[in-house]
C-alpha cells in the first residue's frame, strides 16, 4: 500500500502523514527533506540556490541515510527549498529515489507536492491536504515560536502566500492535487479529527481496491 499525501505548507500534511504511517506500521518519507537537504548542500558551498548546475550536483548527491533534519527545519530552509524545487532538473533529479522508496516491501508513506500526481500515480489513496492560507500561516506561526523562533504572524502568512504561488506556478511537476485524489480541508480539524477522516480515506480506498487495512 502506497499512501500519497500532498499539500500546500503548513497544511498539515506532514504530522498526517508521520500518524499514517505510524498507523499502519509503514516507513514514511518527508520528500521536502530532499528539497531542504538539497538546498542545504548549495548553502554549505557558499552557492547561489539558483545554481542550477550546482543544485542538479547536489540532488544527485542525495542519501536517504544522511539526513540531519533538526539543521533542515525553520523558515529559511523552507524558503530555501522552495527555490531549488523549482528547477525542472533538480526535481528530475530526485524522481527515482522518492519512487524507490515507494517501492519498498509492502508500501510506505510520502508526502510532499507532487506525490499522487507525479512521483506515484499508482497510490492509493491519494489525500490532498489543504487549509485557508490563514489557518496555515497561524499554525506555522505557532510552531516556530514553540521552537524558540521570532514569528510574526502577518510575515508568515506573507511567506505562506509567496510559496503558494511559487510551488503552484513553477513549470515542473506544479503544486495540484490528482485527479483522482481525496480533498481533506483541515482549516477547521485539530490533529485527531484530521487523522481520523484521512484514516477514514484509507479504509475506503483499501475497500475499493480490494485490500486489507486496519
Amino acid at each position: 500500500m502506497i499512501i500519497a499525501i500532498d499539500g500546500p505548507a503548513a497544511s498539515g500534511k506532514g504530522t498526517l502523514a508521520r500518524n499514517l504511517a505510524r498507523h499502519f506500521g509503514l516507513p514514511h518519507l518527508d520528500t521536502g527533506l530532499l528539497y531542504r537537504a538539497t538546498a542545504r548542500a548549495l548553502m554549505e558551498e557558499g552557492r547561489n540556490l539558483a545554481d542550477k548546475d550546482a543544485a542538479i550536483a547536489a540532488a544527485r548527491g542525495l542519501s536517504l541515510t544522511d539526513f540531519d533534519e533538526t539543521s533542515l527545519r525553520g523558515r529559511e530552509m523552507a524558503e530555501a527549498a522552495s527555490i531549488v524545487a523549482a528547477i525542472p532538473e533538480v526535481r528530475a533529479a530526485l524522481v527515482e529515489l522518492q519512487r524507490a522508496f515507494a517501492r519498498r516491501p509492502g508500501g510506505a508513506v510520502l508526502d510532499g507536492r507532487d506525490i499522487g500526481s507525479v512521483i506515484c500515480p499508482e497510490a492509493c489513496p491519494k489525500i490532498f491536504v489543504t487549509a485557508s492560507p490563514e489557518a496555515r500561516a497561524m499554525r506555522r506561526a505557532l510552531e516556530l515560536k514553540g521552537r524558540g523562533e521570532k514569528a510574526d504572524y502577518a510575515a508568515v502568512l506573507e511567506e505562506i502566500l509567496r510559496r503558494d504561488a511559487r510551488d503552484k506556478g513553477r513549470a515542473a511537476a506544479p503544486l495540484v492535487a490528482a485527479k483522482d485524489a481525496f480533498i481533506l480541508d483541515t482549516t477547521t480539524l485539530d490533529v485527531e479529527a484530521a487523522f481520523k477522516a484521512a484514516l477514514d480515506i484509507v479504509n475506503r480506498c483499501a475497500r475499493l481496491a480490494g485490500v486489507a487495512s486496519a
